[in-house]
C-alpha cells in the first residue's frame, strides 16, 4: 500500500475540537479515530464545515439509514474505494445492510433481491457514476418512489461520496484497524 501523502494528524495538529469529533467517530464505529477524518482535520474549519454538511445527508437526511449505507456502498464499490467500502460495510450493518446486501451492491441493480425503489436508487447512483446524468426513464422511475426531496438527496449524496472516494484516493488514506 502506498504511503499517505498526508499523514493523519495529531490532537494538536488538528485540534482540540476536530480532535474530538475524530475520537467519538471511531468510538461509534469501534475503530480508532478514523484516518479520513484525522487527515481532514488538518483543514480545521473546513473539516468542521464538511461534517456538518456531512451530517445532513448522513446520518440526518431523509432516506433511510438502510437506503443510505446501500448507495454508499455502491459507489464506494464503483470507485474502487477500498477504504470507504470497508468503513461503510462496518456502519451499516448497524442500519440492517446484511452480507447478502453487500453481494447484491456489488452486483448491481439488476441483481434478485432488491426492493423497486432499491433497485431503483443503485441504478441512479449508477447513472450518475457512469454518466454524471440521470436518465428521463430512471428519473421517472424515482419520482414514483421517491419525494422531491429524497430525489435531491440522491444526487447530492451521489457527488458527496464520489468526492470522498476522491480524496481519499488522491491523498492515499489507509483503511482504518
Amino acid at each position: 500500500m502506498t504511503a499517505p501523502r498526508i499523514a493523519p494528524g495529531s490532537r494538536r495538529e488538528i485540534g482540540l475540537v476536530n480532535h474530538a469529533i475524530c475520537w467519538v467517530s471511531g468510538r461509534v464505529t469501534g475503530t480508532n479515530p478514523p484516518n479520513l477524518f484525522t487527515t481532514l482535520g488538518r483543514s480545521r474549519g473546513l473539516f468542521r464545515g464538511w461534517m456538518w454538511y456531512s451530517s445532513k445527508l448522513m446520518p440526518f437526511g431523509r432516506l433511510s439509514r438502510r437506503e443510505t449505507e446501500l448507495l454508499i456502498l455502491r459507489i464506494a464499490h464503483l470507485r474502487e474505494s477500498e477504504y470507504e467500502f470497508t468503513h461503510h460495510v462496518r456502519i451499516g450493518r448497524r442500519a440492517g445492510v446484511r452480507a447478502d446486501d453487500v453481494e447484491r451492491v456489488k452486483a448491481g441493480p439488476d441483481a434478485d433481491g432488491w426492493s423497486e425503489r432499491e433497485r431503483v436508487l443503485v441504478r441512479a447512483i449508477d447513472e450518475l457514476d457512469a454518466d454524471r446524468d440521470i436518465s428521463d426513464a430512471t428519473w421517472a422511475a424515482m419520482c414514483t418512489q421517491l419525494s422531491e426531496q429524497e430525489c435531491i438527496e440522491v444526487v447530492m449524496l451521489s457527488g458527496q461520496y464520489e468526492s470522498l472516494a476522491t480524496a481519499i484516493a488522491t491523498l492515499r488514506i489507509q483503511t482504518d484497524r
